[in-house]
């Protein structure tokens, strides 16, 4: 992978202003609805598995 340069009189450093507390409020509520809709898919893929009875029978 090759290094790319910065052109002479450009920076590609972005500072952005810091977030209020009403977006970071909202921010927070975006992430814990994704994280709970990915935790509801997980609990539904259930594989079963033999025992060891199970196969001695």
């Amino acid at each position: 992978m090759a290094h790319i340069k910065e052109p002479e009189g450009i920076d590609f450093i972005i500072k952005s202003p810091p977030l209020t507390d009403k977006e970071r409020k909202e921010i927070s509520e975006l992430i814990k609805k994704i994280k709970g809709k990915r935790k509801n898919k997980r609990k539904k893929t259930s594989t079963k598995r033999n025992t060891n009875k199970e196969l001695a029978e």
